[in-house]
């Protein structure tokens, strides 16, 4: 039988180079993750998990939220990127950096990971460009202050004369971004609507 596991709720009882562990009611979980030390010890933690089953090897990968998780299986569907490049993408950008780099065709970006060269790059481009759901990256990994951000922009750009349908259309797109204030965030707008 198949056992596919979605999350993973528990403990952190070990943290190590290249994983944690996660205890769940007296078992402990070895799960591989981009950025152990961004959990804490004994703390109570949901890990989003995705398992890797190869002819040698049965891996789990572990995802602090559902949108690095997403990424991580997107960027396992490029030809040539494997698990440990798609880990090692995400442990030096965010889900809605690494998004915006595909989208914008940014392949100096993408190259500054290891493992992953220009021919990489361009491939991930390739294969991912507008096949990304931009919503994805506006949930919960994100601060609130970033979605305040956004919504505050939105109410700039609605009282600017923007109907809320072309609103709907760009705030998507924007959620993508991880803008540092609401002026950012209209600036940003004002150009994709005059684009629209």
């Amino acid at each position: 039988m198949n056992v596919m596991y979605a999350y993973i709720k528990g403990n952190i009882s070990e943290i190590n180079p290249t994983n944690i562990v996660v205890d769940n009611n007296g078992i402990g979980y070895e799960v591989v993750v981009a950025n152990p030390y961004e959990y804490q010890l004994n703390e109570e933690k949901t890990v989003y998990i995705s398992q890797q089953v190869r002819e040698d090897s049965n891996i789990l990968y572990g995802f602090s939220n559902k949108e690095q998780k997403k990424v991580f299986l997107l960027l396992l569907k490029v030809k040539g990127v494997g698990p440990k490049s798609a880990l090692a993408i995400l442990a030096g950008g965010t889900s809605a950096e690494i998004i915006g780099a595909i989208e914008n065709q940014d392949a100096v970006y993408l190259t500054k990971f290891p493992g992953i060269g220009k021919k990489s790059a361009q491939q991930i481009i390739l294969d991912l460009q507008g096949k990304v759901d931009f919503s994805m990256t506006s949930i919960s990994g994100a601060p609130s202050a970033v979605n305040n951000y956004l919504s505050d922009a939105m109410l700039v750009l609605e009282a600017l004369g923007y109907s809320k349908k072309e609103l709907a259309k760009i705030e998507k797109k924007l959620s993508a971004h991880d803008f540092n204030g609401v002026d950012e965030y209209v600036k940003q707008g004002l150009k994709l609507l005059m684009n629209a």
